[in-house]
């Protein structure tokens, strides 16, 4: 009896809208947490250097590459742990978390080769101004040489929020992003006794916040007890369990992928069409829209798990009580960024600095972009549910029709039929053909596999 009792996990009894609120807030709180200090970055670089600001835009790709391999395999491990654990298979549950961390120092390894060798021939790509291209190769190389703070705290995040525990995952990122903020101005502007760095020293902040919240994460998970122990006495790499975590981590990787070189070929257009402000126009947005998209990531961090549980222990009803909670909370958060795009959009630019061209290019752009806000919502939800199920192909294929398949070819006609300042219409125009896919997958899921359910 008391094996059982302490085997019980609350993400398979709890009432469905607590448990789903109580798991998602606190990653809620600490992914908007995470896109304050993300925009807090630009705000300061475009107050100190519009040209810096123009450089971490076009920079942005090749960071969002390494968050996507972080992120990816630590999906896949939460993946499989979740579902490991709602079969009360814990010794693989253990496994699967320490072949997670092994799998950190390959992550770092690739990224730490690009930084010291590629991120110059990659800024040399997109602007020859020297100024410009001198800035993305500084902040690059301090971000990618020192990404393995960044690398093992996801990845600690995402074994810990798969045993349902979504504090400590919190108090990781809101140390990291507090301890950024706060070295942001100082190493920018050089105030006090420190020296002034200008986008270095946004760098530096951004990677000293993500060691501190490494050594938190780290302390954490071999101090405190959890539903999983990580143990590397012993240890021998499993292909068996590698295969298992990257069935999801790496669809989840090139989804996640596929948003860098969605911006790549925008930004492309943009350069192409001599619009450089149009560049750092879309820059910022994609900082802003963070406020937006981070708290609904937060919220997938709270339904994956639940979805996977329940999947693993066969209970299609919560399955899909979970997958309901999560669009209808979704869309709550979408809808308040709707309305902000399009009653404040010259608020929210003038933070960043600039002049009236920025504006005159941002504000329509907002309007016509944040249109795209509530069909993501209900196509986020479906591609947690791929991924909760270990479907991660079908996420891959969701956001390969949305960011290359649509996006991009109507990005570019728009831009050769009517003008570059139609191709902020291709993004709502790709989000809605992503979700009818989306539609199609799940009803396929409904008539095949959750047939298998109780």
């Amino acid at each position: 009896m008391s094996q059982e009792i302490q085997t019980e996990n609350k993400m398979g009894i709890k009432p469905m809208l607590p448990l789903i609120l109580s798991m998602s807030l606190p990653a809620m709180f600490s992914m908007t947490i995470m896109a304050m200090y993300n925009v807090v970055d630009s705000i300061f670089i475009g107050n100190y250097d519009q040209a810096g600001l123009t450089a971490i835009s076009l920079a942005y790709p090749l960071q969002l590459f390494l968050i996507a391999a972080a992120v990816g395999t630590a999906i896949g491990v939460n993946s499989l742990v979740s579902r490991k654990l709602g079969e009360k298979d814990f010794d693989l549950a253990n496994n699967a978390a320490t072949h997670g961390l092994v799998t950190c120092l390959i992550t770092y390894t690739v990224f730490l080769l690009l930084g010291l060798f590629a991120v110059q021939p990659f800024m040399g790509l997109f602007t020859t101004d020297a100024h410009t291209a001198d800035c993305g190769v500084q902040y690059l190389r301090v971000v990618l040489c020192f990404s393995l703070f960044s690398t093992i705290q996801v990845m600690i995040e995402k074994m810990l929020q798969a045993t349902g525990n979504m504090i400590y995952p919190m108090l990781f990122q809101l140390l990291g992003a507090v301890i950024n903020i706060i070295f942001d101005p100082l190493l920018i502007f050089g105030i006090g006794f420190f020296p002034e760095m200008g986008v270095t020293g946004a760098a530096i902040a951004t990677v000293f916040g993500q060691f501190c919240g490494m050594v938190f994460a780290v302390i954490v998970l071999f101090k405190k007890n959890h539903e999983i122990k990580v143990s590397f006495k012993g240890f021998r790499l499993q292909p068996a369990i590698l295969k298992n975590i990257y069935s999801v981590g790496f669809p989840s990787i090139i989804m996640q992928s596929i948003g860098a070189i969605m911006m790549l070929g925008i930004n492309s257009i943009f350069m192409a069409a001599g619009s450089a402000v149009s560049v750092t126009v879309f820059g910022i947005y994609f900082k802003l829209q963070s406020f937006v998209f981070m708290p609904c990531f937060g919220l997938n961090q709270g339904v994956m798990p639940v979805i996977g549980y329940n999947y693993g222990a066969r209970n299609k009803k919560r399955v899909y009580s979970a997958l309901k909670c999560g669009i209808v909370i979704a869309l709550i958060i979408m809808s308040v960024g709707v309305l902000l795009m399009w009653l404040i959009p010259d608020v929210l630019i003038s933070m960043f600095g600039g002049g009236q061209e920025l504006m005159n290019v941002g504000v329509p752009a907002f309007r016509t972009i944040s249109l795209c806000f509530l069909p993501a919502a209900a196509g986020i939800l479906f591609t947690t549910l791929f991924q909760a199920v270990g479907k991660g192909v079908r996420s891959l294929m969701m956001s390969v029709c949305r960011q290359l398949l649509i996006l991009l070819p109507v990005a570019f006609i728009l831009s050769q039929t009517i003008g570059v300042h139609a191709v902020w219409y291709a993004f709502p125009i790709a989000e809605i053909g992503c979700l009818i896919l989306a539609t199609i997958f799940f009803l396929n899921l409904v008539n095949g596999d959750f047939k298998k359910l109780n």
